[in-house]
């Protein structure tokens, strides 16, 4: 928890006892319904919730902006950024049913009222939101292709509402057809830790 903390050291008392909690509670859960795989758990707060906050280093979202966490597996980044962000609107989906019922029964937990989880695929999903959010779940085009239906045309946020990827590693090929609408975001700049040497924030304005 140390770490959230170093990074985000403006956090309601509220927000560092959401925070606090995400350990215990991703332990128990994690025990009835493998979704973080056991090895990581020892490194939770670094690898999985101060990641998904990579976000916020990024952008500052405006109090009523509706966010899509696809294929959000546990909660990640959807749950991190609904504790700091309390006056958003985050849509959890995941085309697995029992990953859901974590997101949904973590939330639950934190009494985390801006959060909806469903076992749903993004396909199904006609809801227009600022932006959607996601973890590398395939390979960036199919990923656009997938939700770009998605994406409210008015803009209300400091970036251009659009895809907010957090992405590993070389994939240079995977966006170059994007030109100027793709902006990318070390996560170096934002963290010192050996993890996040290789990791991105990407925007695709949408």
């Amino acid at each position: 928890m140390k770490i959230i903390e170093t990074y985000f050291p403006n956090l309601t008392e509220e927000q560092n006892q959401k925070f606090s909690k995400l350990k215990d509670l991703y332990l128990f859960w994690n025990e009835q319904i493998n979704v973080i795989s056991r090895k990581d758990m020892d490194s939770l707060y670094e690898h999985h919730v101060l990641h998904s906050l990579a976000i916020a280093k990024v952008i500052q979202f405006t109090p009523g902006t509706k966010i899509m966490d696809v294929g959000t597996g546990g909660g990640f980044p959807g749950i991190p950024l609904a504790i700091l962000f309390p006056e958003c609107d985050f849509y959890l989906i995941d085309s697995i049913g029992k990953k859901i019922k974590v997101v949904n029964e973590v939330a639950s937990a934190l009494d985390l009222k801006n959060v909806k989880g469903e076992h749903i695929r993004v396909q199904q999903v006609k809801e227009k939101f600022d932006f959607i959010v996601s973890r590398a779940v395939t390979a960036f085009p199919k990923f656009v292709n997938m939700v770009f239906k998605n994406s409210k045309a008015k803009d209300q946020n400091s970036l251009p509402n659009g895809i907010i990827y957090l992405k590993g590693g070389d994939f240079e090929d995977e966006i170059a057809s994007y030109g100027s609408r793709i902006s990318l975001y070390e996560c170096s700049d934002y963290f010192k830790e050996a993890f996040f040497e290789t990791k991105k924030v990407v925007h695709l304005d949408l």
